[in-house]
This record gives C-alpha cells, sequence and structure tokens, in this order.
C-alpha cells in the first residue's frame, strides 16, 4: 500500500488541534482509513493510506479530511479563482503520443520549508500514482516570476511556431468523455508561453541539478532524472517542450529548467501538467491547487488553446452522485432521519439534497468536490457517510434467519492445506491477486496462448491506476518468485507456499471468468532441486488421501527434464519443476528454485 510522511505538529497547526496527543491523532487518522505504520528519521508520521484517496496525498489533504471529522467543516468547498492572465498555446508540433496540457497560476503562498517538502511529496506521489510514473500525467511547477510570457497577439504570429507547425504531428483533439470545455475570455494583452515538439537537439536548456547547457537529448543521456525517465519519451520522433519568451523551460514528462526552480522564496507558481488524457491531468491539477489553497494561496485560471478549441483550467466544477436513503440503511445497518444523512454528507466534505425518486422513494442528490477523484459509484458516499457516523458505532446484529454461520467446506479445506504447509517447512504467504503482464507471462517465459499451466488469456483491469497492477494473475508462481526477488539479501533458505485466487477468460463461465484457488510453493536454496520439490509434494497429497502421478512434460519456465505435470487421481491439475537459469537470472536469484503449483480442489 502506499504510504505518505506527515509532521505530526505540523498536521496540527494546520487543523487548529494544537493540544491534540499523539495517539488521539493516530486514531483519528486510523477513522479516515490512515495507518500508523512507524516513525521516519525526522520524527514524522509514515500513514498507509488507500490509494483511492490521492487527495490525502500530502499534509493539506489529511488536514482538510480531519477538520471536516472534527465538524471544524462542513459542506462542499470550492476555492475562487481569478480571472485567466496567462495561456498555453498548444502548437500543431506537440507529440500525438502526448497531445494534452492543463494548468494553472498560484499566486502569494507562503512556502517555507515545510510546505515546500509537502508540494514536493504530492507532486512525486501522484506521478506514482495516478500519472503511472509520469507515463499518463507529469506534473511541472515553476516560479512565475522568472516566466516571460509573449504577448498574446505577437506569439500568434511567431515564426518559430509557424515553423514548428510544418512537422509531421496531430493536434491535440478534446477528450470525448462529455466534459464539455468551457470558453475561454478574450486572451490579447495576456501572457503566453507555447507547449511545442522539438527535434532532440534543437535547442540547450539547464536542467534541475546541473550547471551545464543541455539538449533535450543530452538529457535522457547524461542526467540522472534523464535516464530514470528517458523510456517515457525516447521513441517519440519529436520531444515535449514549453517556451516562454526566453527560451526552452521545460521538458516534459522528464524534468523543469533550473531557470524556474521553485524555492522558498517563490510566491507565485506556475503549475503545468501534460499528458495521455485531459481529465486525468484536470484532476491531479484540482488535487494540487486544493493543497496550496490550503496554504492561503490565491488560484488564477490559465487559458489553454488548442488548434481547434480553447479551455480554461482549473476545472473546479463539482459532480452529482444519486443515493437512495434505503440503500444507505440497508449497507451501513443503521436507521437514519433524512437530516442525519445530510449532516453526515456535510461532515464528509459533500452535500446532500432529498428528493424524490420517479417511484416516490427518497433519494438524496450529493454533491461531490473536484478533488474527490475517487468517488464514482454511490456505494463509494455511502462509505464516506459510515466513516462520518463512525464505524466503531455501529452495532453488530443477528440476522434475521434461522441459521448460524460456519466456514464454507473451500475454507475449510484451504485452512487444512495451509497447516499442513506450514507443517512442512513453508513460510505461508498472501500476495495481491492483482499483476502485471510483464510479471506474469513475460518474466516466466509464458506466452498467454502457449497452453502450458500458467498461460490463459488474462482478465485485464480497465483504465489501472498502476502499471503494476493491470490484470488478475492466471498462476500463483510468479508471485512467489517476485518475492523471492525482493529477498535476495535473505539468508537461504527460503522455502515459501501461498494458496491464493487466480483468474483467466473462460467464455464457458457464466461470468466470463474462470476463479480458482491454486497452492503454489517454492524451494530457494544452494541445493534445491526437483526431489526436494516431489518429496514435499508427495506429502502433502499423502496426507489428503488422494493418487499422486508426475509423469514428465515440458514447460518454459522450467527446466526440460527436470519437469513433470501433477496428476492427482488421474487429472491433470498442475505442474513441478526446477525453474529454468533464464527465469532465475530475470529475478535476479543465484541459487537453484524448485517449485510446484496446482489446483486447491484436486485435494478434495
Amino acid at each position: 500500500m502506499p504510504t505518505v510522511d506527515i509532521d505530526p505538529d505540523e498536521l496540527r497547526e494546520l487543523t487548529g488541534k494544537d493540544e491534540t496527543g499523539d495517539e488521539e491523532l493516530k486514531e483519528d487518522l486510523f477513522a479516515l482509513g490512515l495507518e500508523f505504520e512507524g516513525r521516519t528519521e525526522d520524527g514524522e508520521f509514515e500513514l498507509e493510506f488507500a490509494p483511492d484517496r490521492l487527495d490525502r496525498l500530502s499534509v493539506e489533504g489529511i488536514a482538510r479530511s480531519l477538520t471536516y471529522q472534527h465538524g471544524d467543516s462542513r459542506g462542499v468547498h470550492v476555492p475562487s479563482t481569478n480571472k485567466p492572465e496567462w495561456t498555453i498555446e498548444v502548437d500543431e508540433s506537440v507529440p500525438e503520443e502526448r497531445p494534452y496540457v492543463t494548468g494553472a497560476v498560484i499566486r502569494d503562498v507562503d512556502l517555507d520549508e515545510d510546505a515546500l517538502d509537502s508540494l514536493i511529496q504530492l507532486q512525486e506521489k501522484l506521478h506514482a500514482t495516478m500519472g503511472r510514473k509520469r507515463a499518463k500525467g507529469a506534473i511541472g511547477i515553476h516560479d512565475l516570476t522568472m516566466l516571460k510570457g509573449r504577448d498574446a497577439l505577437r506569439a500568434s504570429e511567431s515564426a518559430s511556431s509557424a515553423e514548428r507547425s510544418s512537422a509531421n504531428s496531430r493536434a491535440a483533439e478534446p477528450r470525448d468523455d462529455g466534459d464539455e470545455p468551457r470558453a475561454s475570455p478574450e486572451t490579447e494583452g495576456s501572457s503566453t508561453i507555447e507547449y511545442v515538439g522539438v527535434e532532440p537537439d534543437e535547442d540547450r536548456f539547464v536542467p534541475l541539478d546541473s550547471d551545464a547547457e543541455l539538449t533535450p537529448a543530452d538529457v535522457l543521456e547524461d542526467h540522472p532524472t534523464g535516464e530514470t525517465y528517458a523510456d517515457l519519451v525516447s521513441e517519440y520522433e519529436r520531444y515535449p517542450a514549453i517556451y516562454d519568451d526566453l527560451g526552452l523551460f521545460s521538458f516534459p514528462p522528464v524534468i523543469n529548467g533550473r531557470r524556474t526552480e521553485v524555492t522558498t522564496d517563490s510566491r507565485d507558481l506556475f503549475v503545468e501538467m501534460t499528458g495521455t488524457d485531459q481529465w486525468t491531468i484536470d484532476r491531479m491539477l484540482n488535487i494540487v491547487c486544493y493543497a496550496l489553497a490550503a496554504r492561503g494561496a490565491t488560484l488564477e485560471e490559465v487559458t489553454v488553446e488548442y488548434p481547434d478549441h480553447e479551455i480554461v483550467r482549473p476545472d473546479l466544477s463539482t459532480t452529482e452522485k444519486t443515493v437512495a436513503h434505503d440503500r444507505i440503511e440497508t449497507i451501513l445497518g443503521v436507521d437514519f432521519d433524512p437530516e442525519e444523512v445530510i449532516d453526515l454528507a456535510e461532515r464528509s466534505g459533500l452535500e446532500a439534497e432529498k428528493e424524490a425518486s420517479d417511484d416516490g422513494d427518497l433519494v438524496y442528490e450529493v454533491t461531490i468536490p473536484p478533488y474527490r477523484v475517487d468517488v464514482l459509484h454511490p456505494l463509494d458516499v455511502i462509505d464516506d457517510l459510515g466513516r462520518a457516523y463512525g464505524f466503531n458505532e455501529l452495532e453488530p446484529n443477528y440476522p434475521e434467519v434461522g441459521t448460524v454461520g460456519g466456514r464454507h467446506e473451500r475454507s475449510r479445506l484451504e485452512r487444512s492445506v495451509r497447516e499442513q504447509l506450514v507443517g512442512l517447512g513453508f513460510e505461508d504467504l498472501l500476495n495481491f491477486h492483482m499483476i502485471s503482464e510483464e510479471e506474469n507471462y513475460e518474466r516466466v517465459d509464458v506466452e498467454p496462448d502457449a497452453g502450458v499451466y500458467g498461460a490463459g488469456e488474462p482478465a485485464t483491469i480497465k483504465g489501472p491506476y498502476s502499471e503494476d497492477f493491470t490484470m488478475l494473475r492466471t498462476w500463483v508462481t510468479p508471485s512467489l518468485l517476485m518475492v523471492l526477488e525482493r529477498n535476495t539479501h535473505r539468508a537461504y533458505p527460503q522455502d515459501l507456499a501461498e494458496i491464493g485466487f487466480t483468474a483467466e477468460v473462460d467464455e464457458s463461465e457464466n461470468t466470463g471468468i474462470a476463479e480458482r484457488r491454486r497452492i503454489g510453493a517454492v524451494l530457494a536454496s544452494h541445493e534445491a532441486g526437483y526431489e526436494d520439490a516431489k518429496a514435499r509434494l508427495q506429502a502433502l497429497c499423502r496426507r489428503f488421501d488422494v493418487d499422486l502421478e508426475t509423469p514428465p512434460t515440458e514447460h518454459p519456465t522450467f527446466i526440460s527434464g527436470r519437469t513433470a505435470s501433477v496428476v492427482i487421481d488421474g487429472e491433470a491439475v498442475g505442474v513441478i519443476g526446477e525453474f529454468h537459469p533464464t527465469v532465475l537470472v530475470e529475478h535476479d536469484l543465484e541459487v537453484p528454485v524448485a517449485g510446484f503449483e496446482f489446483d486447491l480442489a484436486a485435494l478434495r
């Protein structure tokens, strides 16, 4: 789970609760779903948070949630914005792979060391989560006083812009998601900067953490940050670049120029974001704007001029969700008065109005603030209401049925198998069910259509927040290898096992997805071999009184001649073998590894 480092004293200052002790503060944070993981070397709280609440990636966002929880703030707050004085002009030469841009001007912000550290942390955490390591969205923050905007009329007649537009590129197009662009005001006389595409060696600038002028191509080769993010743009014919009247000052999504570096002396900021999706960068911008507004800053709009349309950002418009009163009571198990629901909504930073549905039932039109990118469904609203009510205040009730619950047969089997695995010397694991295609297939030399155990068409995640979790895993073994890879600094032997969930596309199933529980185990040591894995597998099968056979087979993950099919009671249900050296090298493993995996249901 993602973590964020928060100074508890700064949190108390922002919430106005200077007298709150550490333990009470931890309890309040836990009520929000933020778990205390320990302290950093600087004494800050390290908090684990739900990755959907990206507005809590900064101390300002957490403080805002606490003030609602304490009842010091109520309802939806939308900061006011001044009319735009700056324009971002999007040239037709912008790379088609990264066509979108958004921005805002921040004025009169007080940036001490703590505030600047918080802003930098928020920037990097948004990069890692919503921005998908800058691939989908990247943030650039600049000292506005170091920018010299071009006059709008002169910028429109710029010869350099005309020259760049001759490149074989397409213009950015508006997102077709029902989010109609707002008409921009007349920009004559405003200051303009340009978002363009440049040749890799076309221009030079001094990037952050450097004293030398470098071309964008040089940055990717010679600068540490450039080397880290080179893969994002290295295949582009033209690189993204942002210019003011003095020249190139931003090379998104890689690095900003040193000229516009933000320091504690900066008071006016220019925030620009580029990406592959307008909705994503607009929501990232909203989160940053709210964090800076909490520091007393004034927000100013920016006009974004695409070749065929204009928009004004930040877009701080609210959204609405319809939530039924009956559903709130059913989910939370509490009888509420309508006024109590409205009160809970306001204490959650939302607003609710009573209405009657077409069927005459009581519903609420709930207003969602622009920084809440996580509210996608009425259940998200109900979760907020439950937290405001206090989950610890919910009273358990026996269901109105004449039976008493017990363990499911599969759960009893799983528990029994887990106990036997531990008795055989394995350390029990619980890994994520989601994984990436690279980990599930490529790094273990398996093709999705290979027809071997572990292959199969994946159930992919539509619009994943992280490139590390893009699908449901089709087998358990890749997850175990990932654990071994992270534990190379630990002593051997390492004997690991997991009973885990897997899924793959199967049109014969009602849902179109075949879901299975599988047993995976690996043995890593200087003497690990096929015989060791088979001995453990035989012992496990004997304890469940099933017949085991291991006829030879071929599998790309394992060594040929040291691989067998796991056949239980006459049915092929898995695979066992010694891992191929290419797989071990791919996972930085320097000791032999053997393992097996098969379907849990085979032991019934």
